[in-house]
């Protein structure tokens, strides 16, 4: 039986357009794609609870992060023990129990903080980084290892800032590629130093009221208000 070889060059060419017709049928996902993708998702939670970790320096600090859309934030800390921070959108509150102390600080629209802590793990917050950041994916868009001796994998991104107003230089997000989550927030301030919030065991749309953001601060406590600046400055 006689076989019958196919012209290479015509064979090449087929497969060369084989290829091409393949890499145009798939959508580029680009840094910038992906994080809309991600703020995309967050912008279709209500509210969640997670287990947080900040580490800044040497000091680290451990408690349980609840949010409720657009800027409800509570954070209830184990380390240090009995210590909360609270945002319900117009007033800060901050408890230092080692201090016994309450401080207050009222927020206007024109002081609203930007693209700070662990507020960015939110819709809005996602919308400030799109806005004043510039994105680029660390290595590349598949998942990588979220630590060099990790087995959990992650999409991470690099943002750097493009307003001298925001607080962080850049900002390294470490996303969960199939819950489109952040894992972690790494952040270089303006004076060069890292904090880093780790957010795990993250459960989303629970119902979570907003008397959840309301704080009765312990009647021993002595009380300092508008500490940071007074709202009609």
């Amino acid at each position: 039986m006689k076989i019958i070889m196919p012209n290479s060059k015509a064979f090449l060419f087929f497969l060369f357009l084989l290829n091409i017709s393949i890499l145009f049928g798939q959508e580029i996902v680009t840094a910038g794609k992906y994080l809309e993708i991600v703020s995309e998702t967050y912008s279709g939670i209500r509210d969640y609870e997670a287990n947080l970790a900040i580490r800044s320096g040497n000091s680290e600090m451990t408690g349980t992060v609840s949010h409720l859309s657009p800027s409800f934030l509570r954070i209830d800390f184990t380390r240090p023990a009995d210590q909360v921070i609270v945002f319900n959108g117009e007033l800060l509150t901050i408890y230092l129990p080692e201090f016994r102390a309450v401080l207050n600080q009222t927020v206007s629209q024109t002081r609203r903080p930007g693209a700070t802590g662990a507020s960015l793990a939110s819709s809005q917050g996602l919308s400030l980084l799109r806005r004043n950041y510039a994105p680029s994916f660390v290595t590349g868009p598949n998942p990588e290892p979220l630590d060099s001796n990790s087995r959990e994998q992650v999409v991470k991104l690099r943002l750097i800032r493009q307003s001298v107003s925001e607080g962080f230089r850049e900002i390294i997000l470490s996303i969960n590629n199939d819950t489109k989550l952040i894992r972690r927030i790494e952040g270089r301030t303006i004076a060069d130093g890292e904090v880093r919030f780790d957010f795990t065991n993250v459960k989303t749309n629970q119902g979570i009221p907003e008397q959840r953001f309301i704080y009765d601060s312990p009647a021993s406590a002595n009380m300092y208000n508008n500490f940071l600046f007074r709202d009609s400055d």
